[in-house]
């Protein structure tokens, strides 16, 4: 790795998980800004469990059933009175 000019880059003997080895010359910034921006959710299975569902969609699908039993089972709230204009 090629030694950087200090006026023109700081030390980054802050982070102690930068290491001199990283070479991020042939790096593009905001590549996966987009990305990122849109926001992920991603969860880890526990093996039995992935083992029943074969991609993410049946995933999806199995929790939309359940979030709309979990609906169905739970008493609507009663209605606030609007009074008359």
């Amino acid at each position: 790795m090629k030694k950087d000019n200090p006026a023109v880059m700081p030390e980054m003997d802050a982070d102690p998980e930068m290491l001199e080895e990283y070479d991020f010359s042939g790096g593009k910034r905001g590549v996966y800004a987009d990305r990122y921006a849109q926001g992920t959710n991603l969860v880890a299975l526990s093996p039995d469990i992935a083992a029943v569902f074969p991609d993410s969609e049946s995933v999806n699908d199995a929790l939309r059933t359940l979030v709309r039993a979990a609906r169905r089972s739970i008493k609507p709230k009663p209605r606030k009175k609007t009074e008359a204009a």
